[in-house]
């Protein structure tokens, strides 16, 4: 099997930074272990940096060890025209950049605790061809496609 690619939102990645455990926290340590692959954009990285600086500043030092360590590919931000021809993908405007970036990387799985606009409705995930879920939930994919090998 191919190693397992995974984007991560800002809300994955931020669950990851705070907690020192968790299913987020298993993603980041398993891409820094080369178990899978981390997939986020530009905008991932600039949203992360502003929550993480307004609601807990001093992990700032510790968002960015991390991401460094964790390695993850980083995929530039769609374009304006790319995002207006793809407002039809899901409810929020300002979540079709993310969702564009999972596609640009041809990800297996894209990991958020975005309920609203992502794990609600799961017509994105159709519309996108990307397996959507929790951390939790892409961890639960991982370790049975990994038995199944």
């Amino acid at each position: 099997m191919s190693k397992i690619r995974v984007f991560l939102d800002s809300s994955a990645i931020i669950a990851g930074i705070i907690s020192s455990q968790g299913a987020a926290r298993a993603l980041l340590v398993m891409s820094e272990d080369g178990q899978v692959e981390a997939y986020i954009s530009e905008q991932v990285i600039v949203e992360s940096e502003r929550t993480i600086a307004k609601k807990v500043p001093h992990t700032l030092p510790d968002f960015r060890q991390t991401l460094k360590d964790a390695n993850p590919k980083i995929i530039p931000n769609p374009t304006q025209e790319e995002i207006e021809e793809n407002l039809y993908l899901i409810a929020d405007p300002d979540d079709v950049p993310i969702l564009l970036a999972a596609m640009k990387a041809h990800v297996d799985y894209l990991a958020t605790h975005n309920r609203k606009h992502f794990l609600a409705d799961p017509k994105v995930a159709e519309r996108s061809s990307i397996k959507i879920g929790a951390p939790g939930d892409v961890l639960a994919w991982i370790r049975e496609n990994l038995k199944s090998e």
